[in-house]
Formats: structure tokens, C-alpha cells, sequence
């Protein structure tokens, strides 16, 4: 089989800021599980006032068990509606129940799920969510219908959601059941499944609450929104620098992503001859993607430069393969071959994303091992040799025991948790009084800086001696454990550099997910859209349930 491109190449912040979905993305491997099981789907309460308050149950029904959205919409005052995490009202909030809420569970769920933070929930529950209403585009679409109209394409395109959600939280989060919980059963295994399938009710909910709002507002006029048009309409989220420290402070989960993709990548390159229909599927789904990516819009004047980028790489790709096709010997490893030198990162991985769809055989089942259940990982073993985890040191952080880590300008910045916004914030260390407030974010100057001490001791001493002199690098020679069995845990970039990116962590971890029109509107905050295209849970089949993400091609 063809190797795994080394860490080096893939573990870059320019590079993980360039993913896209795959076949391995969480909506994905949700949506089709859904269908290859042949879940069921009801709405067994919808009780909405004039103004659109009130609660509304959704339950999944798989296999084995049943989970429950229980909805509550609020009547939001526009001067309250904010994203931040520090708000304390928004336009609905969720609770993902495990199994069928009676009217017990629903009355105290009343009493702490419109609160959040300030709530508190049980092991009953799995998740907790809070959205806001696309103003705007609420206000276009509710109009409309209320007339007998179906709103405009391009208003439903240019923003792609009538909601966005705010938080969507698990894993204990205000106590909430914690992953221990459900990780045993099949269809939690892969990351982020309790998460995802929230939201994709979430979105039942707000076509729902939309269309409501319509009739009470135009009568016998109103009429639903077009099922082709709503299919367009994903569910929004804007995400910041809260969620960039996740994949620094996550390194084996990580790691068990990427590795994941880079495996099914090796697997495909690895296939000797593309068979007919492999092809064909391959070039329907790159016409779908450059559809895709022409609906793609953004302000950010990195991000404009990278869709531009982005729209040569696939001109190009066209003409390489009407030049060259694929008939040839080992035609997906030959093309990543002709990447490496003709695309930009961005282009070279969607077209890694891109030749993984016509191999379920060989991608899907490598998701299943993407979770991390596997906490003895996280102990240090003291009986390591100084000169064995100097070497594990070497294999993952190497590339910055050069770097003058007192530059300037390489430790211009420094991660802190803000007082007053309770979020991960990104300050100039050489402007605001925050270094006694940094956050362990740079592993890669913690660990020149274990380097430099670990190199003054006898190598043959065991790191539990090291350490009882210096416990201050604990957590460096933890990681450096770690990476034994997580070689793709480790960013390979520096994060406390003048120059770094914040998004780029933020899309790595997004792409993940299967968002798709990464939409940044700083270098520390980004929009996304979920679900976009998805099927319905009434319309959810085989023939619909994994495609989906790329936009059916218009003439």
C-alpha cells in the first residue's frame, strides 16, 4: 500500500486549514447509518403560540433506541440576541434526550434548558443547544410564504440558514451525560454522533417554526416551503477562538482523525486500476464541487484569495484530466502526484476528499476508530529514559528546536481565558499584561524549552527523576508519550507566532464535522453551514443519504 504522507507534510496550520469534508466527515457517517438502518422519524408535539413560543418534541427512532429532540422556541428581544457565549437568551434552545421524554422530563427540561449555563440538565440528556434566527432572511422567508410565495434562491444562497446555532454541547456539559455513557453503543462510536444528530433535528424544528409563523401570519394564503428550496437551507454557526485550542488540547482524538483520512487517502492511492464507474463518479462529483464552491462566498480577504485560488485549482484539474485521464496504472496516487506541484494546498485537498467517494469499501469503516476512548494514554510513563523521549521529542517537534524563541516574533502572541467573555482569546503578549495568564497553547516552544533542560541530564536516567526536579514540564513529556501512538497529534506550526491563523484550527476541526462554506470574517472567527443539501428526516433513503454535500449540478 502506498505510505501515509508523513506528519511533516499533513500536520502544517496552512495545510489544516485547508480541509474539506470526505466521506469520513460526522454528518456523513450519520446520515447514512440513519438510512442503512432505516430510522424512524416522528414529530410527536408541535405546540407553538401566534409568536412562534413554545415546545416541540422530534424523536429518532434507530435499532436499538430512540432519542428525542425537545425544543423550546422563545419570543427574543432584539436587543438580547447575541452569539456570544456569555448571552443569556436566544430564539430556541435544545436538549437531545436519550429516549422518549414523558411530560415529567419536558416540565423540568422548561426549567433549566431555556437557561443554559444557568440550568442544569441530567444524565437523561445527552446534549444541550441554543440558536438564533437569521433576522433577515427569517423575516424574507416568513413574508413570503405568508403571501403564497416561495422566496428567492439566491437571498436563501447568499446566507444558507434560517438558524445558527450558538453552542451545542455534550460530553457532561451542565450534566449532561458524559461520553462513558454512550460510547459503547454503535451509533455514538464515531465522534460528535449525539452532536450531529441534534442539530439535524434542530433543522426539522426551524422549517417547521418557519412554515408555523407563515400561517399564522397569511392564513388559507400561506403555503410550505418548496422541498427543494428548503434542502438548500442548512443550520448556521458561527465559531471563534473557543474552539481553537480544541485540536492542541486533543492530541490523541486528533490524531485519530486525521490518521483516519490518511489511511482511507493511502488505501485509494494504493488501488492499481480505476475501474469506468469510478471514474465517472469521481468527475460527476468534481463538476458537483466546482457548483459547490461557486456558491461559496465570503469577505475575508484570505479566504477571497483562496477561493480564487481554489477556482484555478479546478479549472486546472479539468484540463490535466482531459489531457491525461485516469487509465493509466495507479491513476489516483499519479494524480496526487501532479497536485503536489500544480495545486494549492486547498486544491490538493479537496481532490484528496474528492477521490475517496468512489470507495465506500475501503473509506467507511475506518470510521469507527476516530473516537478516543483510551485514558491510560493520557499516564506518563516514568520509567522512560531521558535519551528515549528526547528522541520521541526530536520525531514531533524537531522542526522548532531551531527557532529563536525569543524573538519577537515568534512568540508575539499568547492564549488566555477572558474574565469577562469566559472564552479562549488570542492577546500580543508584547502589548497587555497576559503572561501570567497564558494558557499551556504553544507545545512547540514548551517543548524547545524541555529540550534545552532534558539535554543537560544523563540519558540513561528515567524522565520520573527528570520530572521530580522539574514538574514543570510534565505536560510536554506527556505529549511527547503520547505521539509514540499519535504520530498526527502534533500541529507542526507554531502558534504563538506573529503571524499565525486562528482559523485554520477552527476549519481543521470544522471539516471534520462536514460543514461546508467556511466563511471567515477575521482571522479568529468563522461561519459555516451544516447539513446544507441534506435530506430530510421524512425524505432520508439510501439513494440520498451520503451525497448530498456536493449541489446537484444546474445547466
Amino acid at each position: 500500500m502506498v505510505e501515509l504522507r508523513p506528519p511533516e507534510q499533513v500536520m502544517t496550520l496552512s495545510r489544516l486549514g485547508s480541509l474539506h469534508q470526505c466521506r469520513l466527515s460526522f454528518m456523513r457517517q450519520l446520515t447514512r447509518r440513519m438510512a442503512v438502518e432505516g430510522w424512524v422519524f416522528t414529530r410527536s408535539r408541535f405546540d407553538m403560540d401566534a409568536r412562534g413560543v413554545g415546545v416541540a418534541v422530534y424523536t429518532a427512532q434507530g435499532p436499538e433506541r430512540a432519542y428525542s429532540l425537545v425544543a423550546f422556541a422563545h419570543d427574543l428581544p432584539a436587543e438580547m440576541r447575541s452569539d456570544r457565549v456569555i448571552a443569556t437568551a436566544w430564539d430556541a434552545t435544545f436538549s437531545l434526550f436519550d429516549g422518549i421524554p414523558k411530560q415529567a422530563d419536558i416540565d423540568r427540561l422548561a426549567k433549566n434548558v431555556p437557561l443554559q449555563e444557568a440550568g442544569r440538565v441530567s444524565a437523561r440528556e445527552i446534549s444541550v443547544s441554543r440558536a438564533n434566527r437569521s433576522v433577515r432572511l427569517w423575516a424574507h422567508v416568513v413574508e413570503l410564504l405568508s403571501e403564497g410565495r416561495q422566496p428567492d434562491p439566491a437571498q436563501l444562497d447568499a446566507v444558507g440558514y434560517l438558524m445558527r446555532t450558538t453552542a451545542v454541547y455534550g460530553s457532561g456539559k451542565l450534566g449532561a451525560a458524559d461520553r462513558e455513557m454512550i460510547a459503547d453503543r454503535p451509533e455514538m462510536q464515531a465522534p460528535f454522533q449525539a452532536e450531529m444528530l441534534s442539530v439535524y433535528l434542530t433543522r426539522w424544528f426551524v422549517r417547521d417554526l418557519v412554515e408555523h409563523l407563515a400561517r399564522v401570519r397569511g392564513g388559507d394564503t400561506a403555503v410550505g416551503l418548496d422541498p427543494a428550496l428548503a434542502r438548500r437551507l442548512g443550520i448556521g454557526n458561527s465559531t471563534g477562538l473557543g474552539m481553537a485550542p480544541y485540536i492542541i488540547n486533543h492530541p490523541i482524538l486528533f490524531n485519530n482523525w486525521i490518521r483516519a483520512r490518511e489511511t482511507a487517502i493511502a488505501r485509494v492511492r494504493s488501488v492499481k486500476q480505476a475501474a469506468p464507474e469510478a471514474v465517472a463518479q469521481f468527475r460527476t462529483l468534481l463538476n458537483r464541487s466546482r457548483a459547490s464552491v461557486e456558491m461559496w462566498r465570503s469577505e475575508h480577504p484570505v479566504q477571497i484569495e483562496k477561493l480564487s485560488r481554489l477556482k484555478r485549482d479546478l479549472a486546472g484539474l479539468e484540463a490535466h484530466l482531459e489531457a491525461e485521464g485516469l487509465a493509466g496504472p495507479s491513476p489516483w496516487d499519479t494524480l496526487i502526484h501532479w497536485a503536489a506541484d500544480a495545486l494549492s494546498e486547498e486544491g490538493q485537498e479537496l481532490l484528496a476528499s474528492l477521490i475517496l467517494e468512489p470507495y465506500p469499501e475501503l473509506v467507511d469503516a475506518l470510521g469507527k476508530g476516530m473516537s478516543d476512548d483510551a485514558p491510560e494514554a493520557f499516564f506518563i510513563d516514568g520509567s522512560m529514559t531521558v535519551g528515549a523521549v528526547r528522541a520521541q521529542m526530536r520525531a514531533r517537534f524537531g522542526w522548532a528546536f531551531g527557532i529563536d524563541w525569543a524573538a519577537p516574533e515568534n512568540c508575539a502572541r499568547a492564549w488566555y481565558v477572558s474574565e469577562e467573555k469566559l472564552e479562549p482569546r488570542l492577546g500580543e503578549r508584547f502589548e497587555e499584561p497576559i503572561d501570567a495568564y497564558e494558557q499551556p497553547l504553544a507545545p512547540a516552544r514548551d517543548a524547545a524549552a524541555a529540550e534545552e533542560v532534558l539535554a543537560t541530564w544523563d540519558q540513561v536516567a528515567p524522565v520520573a527523576r527528570f520530572l521530580a526536579r522539574h514538574p514543570e514540564h510534565r505536560h510536554t513529556l506527556r505529549r511527547a508519550q503520547m505521539s509514540l501512538n499519535a504520530p498526527y497529534g502534533e500541529l507542526q506550526s507554531n502558534t504563538i507566532a506573529a503571524d499565525v491563523m486562528p482559523i485554520d484550527m477552527l476549519r481543521a476541526k470544522l471539516s471534520f464535522f462536514g460543514v461546508t462554506r467556511f466563511d471567515p470574517r477575521s482571522d479568529r472567527w468563522v461561519r459555516v453551514n451544516m447539513y446544507s443539501g441534506a435530506p430530510y428526516p421524512q425524505e432520508l433513503g439510501n439513494e440520498n443519504a451520503d451525497l448530498w454535500v456536493y449541489p446537484e449540478e444546474t445547466a
